[in-house]
């Protein structure tokens, strides 16, 4: 080193020659031999904080940066470079003033303006932080920073389309912003431009391979396009790149669960959790995938665990895990409103502003991903088909699969107008709603998978109904009513819904008396059950297997000789563990025989092979108890107490087969033996049942239409009125005045 006292700007040039090849020791060490000889020698100052700022010796850098501007306070970029240290350090204040000091000696400081809009930001004084952008941008229309800082702020506030137009202004400035690609894509990716979000993911990558975040981001793109596998590639790559990437495990876990490979769910879940115990509604997902597949080793404490974090108003679980769990309606209330206040699509200005429509007929709203070969559709479809179309103007709105079907084609045909909005984000879809003056828009899918709560969150029609869906409340103030009967919701548990209750006089759920079953006529062979020997069956979701419901359902097998359970199958997951299960408990595991997945009219005839339906409880069937009791398979419940826990006795209600009600699991397990044990009770169940199916309300269609439009006539009547939503009940329509309702306050 050359004596510096003599050449001090050759030091200096070194200095800098360094730091721009990013040798930091080596421009530290000559940055302090200047200081030596000139310790008030403001370029070297200004140099070393920079350098101790990257790294990451904040404290010493904001020292440097004290006597470089003690030598020279009117010096605007130490002062804005200043600003974005004390910003960094969240001394966001002293970040804004030092902001306009640099402003105050330059006024058109552009860097500045841009930073100090950030702080502006962090501080949520957001309408001052955009007129800083603004300037900036006027300033400087090739600054590419400032529009993209300007994105990130409309993007906060949710403004998807002016970020969106704010990152393509940073883009054209600078093609290669690598981090404008990347919100870009995440704006996109909010307004449901999936295919677009992905494609602006690619480019950001192409700048930025090794970047964790946009690999993440981009897996969960190709996940959104049931792109399954390509997105565990994804994840994989950025969990390469950052082992302990929550983020990435999280969304990997979820495509596994597309995948049904709930056991790899399971342990994404568990290194997630390790390493943020806290992170919301894991605990619940872990516990949903380990039921999925029947690994219920840690079934108790962790099941445990998960209400009383619940009732702490922790966001412990998603409100669909725990129905299969829990059987409290206050519990699950208490899990729904936890999760609705958490929830980002929660608005405080609704788009329906209270304004009342008037149209010849009511405009009638159907919300659902479920148009098609799903439960939902099996059910709805007759009614869909015969509404009132004198009086009604139906809608469906649908984001779900378009795949071709005979069942999709059925329900396009019943409605007046069918829209796919599968490509529109929420406001898109609730505006569109707004729109059309949809006077009442029914969920028909509540907190269930592909779910769109946001359209309603938004408040998008003057009626919003919960119905079918999802068995239980929403806990959410947008939601006005849920469609029950007496027995889902007794009068008793009325306070343990958010929405207001309309009881309809025969059951809740709707039936289609179009079923078809296959004509050929099955054996037992043919689904590899025994000739002979008595056939338990249950088809219900895996994850409503419980174990206390499975040691039951061994202890009847031990009970009932040569009897077998038969169960949905389709998984060797699933497959291996409850057959360990019941080896556990002492009954040969080839005494569990697992159906394989079949066409619907298949599925339909199969039942005519079993003995029994096994319900399940906390959460009993409920599209599947319709479909036994419809191929004439008499089924047993257990009641319990919220609406998941009672379904299947409003269907047994409905079809006149109530002493198929058991009110105890001891009671539940007594009559399964009973009805086993003693074919001529049996023979007499099944009688009953043949001569009730066409006879008793359960399969009426017709009947059970004509009473949920008394129930949306009278909700509209109320809206027209300016009346807030009551609970009420619609009357049976053999009383005096068909179809009227009785209102509750």
């Amino acid at each position: 080193m050359p004596n510096i006292a003599l050449t001090l700007p050759e030091a200096l040039r070194r200095a800098f020659a360094s730091y721009k090849d990013g040798k930091l020791s080596e421009t530290e060490r000559l940055c302090g031999a200047i200081l030596a000889a000139n310790p008030d020698f403001f370029e070297a100052l200004h140099l070393l904080a920079a350098v101790q700022t990257k790294l990451g010796r904040r404290g010493d850098a904001l020292a440097s940066y004290a006597r470089a501007l003690a030598t020279q306070p009117d010096h605007a970029e130490a002062l804005n470079n200043r600003g974005v240290l004390l910003q960094e350090l969240k001394r966001l204040d002293e970040a804004l003033a030092s902001y306009d000091k640099a402003l105050a000696i330059k006024p058109a400081h552009v860097v500045a303006l841009t930073n100090r809009g950030a702080t502006l930001a962090l501080l949520k004084r957001y309408d001052e932080a955009l007129a800083s952008y603004e300037k900036a941008i006027a300033l400087a229309p090739g600054y590419a920073d400032a529009f993209y800082n300007r994105g990130v702020l409309l993007e906060e506030l949710k403004q998807f389309e002016a970020a969106l137009a704010s990152y393509e202004e940073a883009l054209a400035a600078q093609p290669k912003h690598a981090a404008a690609l990347k919100n870009r894509g995440v704006v996109l990716w909010q307004m449901k431009r999936t295919e677009d979000a992905l494609a602006s993911y690619e480019a950001a990558l192409t700048l930025q391979p090794n970047d964790a975040a946009t690999l993440n981001n981009r897996g969960a793109a190709l996940r959104e396009l049931k792109r399954f596998k390509d997105a565990l590639a994804s994840f994989d790559e950025a969990l390469a790149v950052k082992p302990d990437y929550v983020g990435a495990l999280w969304n990997r876990a979820l495509a596994l669960q597309k995948l049904e490979r709930f056991d790899q769910a399971v342990t994404n879940f568990e290194r997630a959790l390790d390493i943020d115990p806290e992170r919301a509604y894991a605990k619940g997902l872990l516990l949903s995938s380990r039921m999925n597949c029947c690994d219920w080793r840690p079934f108790a404490s962790e099941s445990g665990r998960l209400i009383a974090d619940v009732r702490a108003g922790k966001r412990a679980s998603e409100p669909f895990v725990l129905l299969g769990l829990y059987g409290s309606a206050g519990d699950q209330l208490r899990c729904s409103e936890i999760y609705v206040r958490d929830d980002s699509r929660r608005v405080s200005a609704p788009i329906w502003k209270g304004e009342r429509y008037r149209h010849d007929r009511i405009r009638l709203a159907y919300l659902s991903a479920d148009f098609g070969d799903h439960a939902v559709s099996v059910l709805l479809a007759g009614v869909f088909e015969q509404h009132d179309h004198a009086r009604f103007e139906t809608i469906a709105v649908s984001f779900g699969p378009d795949g071709p079907s005979e069942m999709r084609s059925r329900v396009q045909c019943a409605f007046d107008r069918f829209i796919d909005v599968r490509k529109n984000n929420d406001r898109d879809v609730a505006n569109l709603l707004h729109d059309l003056e949809i006077d009442i828009a029914v969920d028909l899918m509540g907190f269930t998978k592909d779910n769109r709560c946001g359209i309603f969150a938004l408040r998008a029609a003057p009626v919003q109904v919960n119905y079918l869906g999802y068995p239980g409340t929403m806990g959410a103030d947008y939601m006005d009513y849920i469609i029950a009967d007496r027995i889902v919701i007794p009068g008793t548990q009325r306070q343990q819904y958010r929405e207001k209750v309309v009881w309809l006089p025969d059951t809740f759920q709707a039936n289609d008396s179009m079923r078809r079953m296959e004509e050929h006529a099955a054996t037992r062979a043919d689904a590899g059950l025994p000739e002979t020997g008595f056939v338990f069956c249950s088809f219900s979701n895996t994850y409503k297997i419980t174990p206390p419901m499975f040691d039951i359902w061994m202890r009847l097998l031990r009970g009932v000789e040569g009897s077998v359970l038969w169960l949905l199958g389709g998984s060797p997951t699933v497959e291996r563990n409850l057959r360990r299960e019941a080896e556990l408990r002492g009954v040969s595991p080839d005494r569990l025989v697992f159906a394989a997945r079949v066409d619907y009219s298949t599925y339909l005839s199969r039942y005519r092979l079993a003995d029994l339906f096994l319900d399940t409880l906390p959460f009993n069937a409920g599209a599947t108890a319709s479909d036994a009791l419809w191929a004439g398979l008499p089924l047993i419940t257990c009641s319990g107490e919220a609406f998941a826990s009672r379904m299947a006795a409003s269907l047994l209600h409905a079809i006149g087969l109530p002493e198929l009600i058991a009110p105890s699991l001891a009671r539940y397990e007594t009559l399964a033996l009973e009805l086993a044990r003693n074919r001529n009770v049996l023979a007499a169940a099944k009688s009953k049942l043949g001569r009730h199916r066409n006879a008793y309300p359960l399969f009426d269609t017709d009947r059970f239409r004509r009473h949920i439009e008394a129930a949306y006539l009278t909700m509209w009547h109320r809206y027209q009125r300016g009346d807030p939503p009551a609970s009420f009940a619609v009357e049976d329509e053999r009383a005096p005045v068909a179809g009227s309702a009785a209102v509750f306050r």
